[in-house]
């Protein structure tokens, strides 16, 4: 029988408080502008996951009023293409932020995509002057699932400020930004990756681990010290995280589920930011006239 003391740290319920404050402030632009927080997604092929993805992402914005634009493109489509369609909607007046689904294809540059997205339509936190804004401490637009993680534990009350954080994962969307936030609240941050050399002894004294690593009950109980906080950004077939959550949640003092923890996060980051994007349009418009 199944048994654990540990504290689910939920993100059903911060993100529905998120995304209330985000249905009322996409009232309020829409009111003052005319025109509603809109968010532009960009699909490269069919790939179902992606397609899933894009598409939940766009009832969201229904839900919650925003407006979607979407750009499909063909699975053949080069490197050069895509940038073109995305400087595009970052001309485009009538969009406030642009989401870039991936993967994109074997042979595309996707940091070459996610470059031309202008950084104050990046509400996906993908681009290189994202990035520098994280690591530097400096306004701009968080990664959604690596902010969505910081303000998971904010939350729940999980003091990051000291502590020994081991990130398993070094993607440039998920763990490295992830990193960077972390260290910028002064917790002391190990990345771990595929060439990390013993990775059950990082694991083994870390304060807080956060599986972000690709690959399904990579982590499991005996890898970690009791009362480690653990928070699973991983997601396979069938509702699996990276994280063994049985034997992890009876050593763990807290951790999160897979689904519902990190997942409902990232969506709702994703469309607050939009709307940041939308307010800043508006400030920037002036007081309507006539």
């Amino acid at each position: 029988m199944f048994m654990s003391n540990a504290q689910l740290l939920s993100g059903v319920d911060l993100a529905a408080i998120i995304n209330a404050d985000t249905a009322s402030r996409a009232a309020r632009v829409t009111d003052v502008s005319g025109l509603p927080p809109t968010l532009a997604t960009v699909l490269v092929g069919d790939d179902p996951a992606s397609v899933t993805y894009v598409s939940m992402k766009q009832r969201r914005c229904q839900q919650f009023g925003l407006g979607a634009v979407h750009v499909g493109l063909p699975a053949s489509i080069g490197t050069a293409e895509i940038v073109e369609r995305v400087e595009e909607l970052s001309n485009n007046t009538g969009v406030d932020g642009i989401l870039v689904q991936h993967p994109m294809g074997e042979y595309v540059d996707e940091r070459a995509v996610f470059d031309a997205i202008t950084a104050t339509k990046d509400v996906d936190g993908v681009s290189s002057t994202s990035f520098a804004a994280m690591a530097l401490g400096q306004p701009g637009f968080q990664s959604c699932t690596p902010g969505g993680v910081v303000r998971l534990l904010e939350h729940h009350g999980v003091v990051v400020a000291g502590a020994d954080v081991v990130v398993v994962g070094r993607s440039a969307i998920l763990g490295k930004p992830l990193a960077a936030l972390l260290s910028a609240r002064d917790a002391t941050v190990t990345l771990c990756h595929s060439r990390t050399r013993n990775l059950a002894a990082h694991l083994s004294r870390a304060d807080i681990v956060i599986a972000a690593v690709g690959r399904p009950r990579f982590i499991n109980g005996t890898h970690l010290k009791d009362g480690a906080v653990v928070v699973d950004a991983g997601y396979h077939p069938g509702g699996v995280g990276d994280v063994d959550f049985a034997s992890a949640a009876r050593v763990a003092a807290a951790i999160t589920p897979v689904p519902g923890g990190v997942g409902p996060m990232t969506i709702a980051m994703l469309l607050s930011q939009t709307v940041d994007a939308a307010e800043t349009r508006v400030q920037q418009a002036g007081p309507a006239t006539g």
